[in-house]
């Protein structure tokens, strides 16, 4: 019986090439932005110092969808998943130029999720749950829409400090990878979430050697939407003939602070009756920088209770075991907050006004 090694190195080349194709894209692209004016200047919600390209998420894009080409071909619907990454990055990619308004984009996810759903049949078809086994049937296709439509703006939102999306979402992609693991001896169909999930992880840590502060290039609506949408296509595929529920629930529960922090944004657009559109500078990310975490500090943060969180969902489907690793990353966690608030000084729970700029100009 093949040992965990033994998929380790069968997914080694695909993250290896995705990792690679990213990273020989970006200057390319970081050049385009400037060429085509799909920058982000300086003051206002960004809290960056200097004008940066932010058609990286192409960069991503191109490498995920490069390493699936050459090794991934063993996929089922690896040509609609490459399809739809395409189409994705390339409408998103006007945004990043054009700057839509909220509603295009909105509309454009929309679209995509059918073209996903409808289009190519890749839908959440069945809850199954101990005692109780709901076929969607006529929901199933709305169901998975609201699902790829929630993945993509969770990591869209997510996306406002650097190296923290793509770092995030590399964290799942690992989570996914290891419950793929888990469940391959019952069902051989998730070597196809492995090699999926190990060109995600390939592509963003490439992406990361440019991305992480000081960022030289952003990933921009495109990147954000690929990644969300590439998250959400992958989680359908792993759930099939496993607890359908429980499958989902794995990568929940290790985006539980992007989807926490959306679901409260758009509670609290609501209450105080402006639009669920609005952009503000009051996500968790911006609280953490007027707490006085610098953008590494917060990166690091997310990047450790998206590591615990994801631990907790696969123990919960079925590595025990990793329940050390995550009491492992809490105490690391706890020690590098209790070090940051002895060490730095001015360290202060006191936010700043919200007319303030959210964090250290950059």
């Amino acid at each position: 019986m093949p040992t965990a090694a033994h998929h380790f190195l069968i997914a080694a080349p695909i993250l290896l090439l995705s990792l690679a194709v990213t990273v020989a894209a970006v200057p390319f692209l970081k050049w385009l932005s400037f060429r085509v004016g799909a920058v982000a200047q300086p003051g206002g919600r960004n809290i960056h110092q200097k004008t940066t390209g932010r058609l990286g998420g192409l960069a991503l894009m191109a490498g995920f969808v490069v390493a699936v080409a050459i090794f991934g071909r063993s996929v089922p619907y690896w040509g609609q998943i490459e399809v739809v990454a395409l189409v994705v990055g390339g409408l998103l990619a006007v945004d990043d130029i054009l700057g839509l308004p909220f509603w295009t984009k909105l509309v454009v996810q929309i679209l995509c999720s059918l073209l996903v759903a409808w289009g190519f049949g890749i839908t959440i078809g069945s809850i199954t749950l101990p005692h109780l086994d709901l076929r969607l049937t006529w929901a199933a296709i709305p169901v998975t829409v609201i699902w790829l439509v929630g993945m993509q703006n969770s990591i869209n939102l997510l996306d406002g400090v650097d190296g923290l999306a793509a770092g995030v979402v590399a964290i799942v992609g690992a989570v996914l990878f290891l419950a793929a693991v888990n469940r391959l001896g019952v069902d051989p169909g998730q070597g196809s979430v492995i090699l999926l999930s190990a060109a995600l992880i390939g592509c963003c840590l490439g992406f990361l050697v440019f991305n992480f502060y000081p960022a030289r290039i952003f990933m921009g609506d495109s990147g954000s939407h690929v990644l969300g949408m590439l998250v959400g296509v992958i989680t359908i595929l792993g759930v099939a003939k496993v607890t359908v529920a429980l499958s989902l629930f794995v990568p929940v529960v290790a985006l539980a602070l992007p989807i926490g922090d959306t679901a409260f944004a758009i509670w609290r657009r609501r209450r105080e009756g402006v639009g669920v559109a609005r952009a503000d500078a009051r996500h968790l990310h911006h609280r953490l920088l007027r707490l006085g975490l610098t953008q590494r500090e917060t990166a690091v943060s997310f990047y450790l209770v998206t590591g615990i969180l994801g631990c907790v969902g696969l123990a919960i489907f079925g590595h025990h075991k990793i329940l050390a690793v995550a009491l492992v990353l809490l105490v690391i966690a706890l020690i590098l907050l209790g070090w940051r608030i002895w060490h730095r000084k001015g360290f202060s729970f006191q936010t700043q006004p919200e007319s303030a700029p959210p964090g250290p100009p950059r």
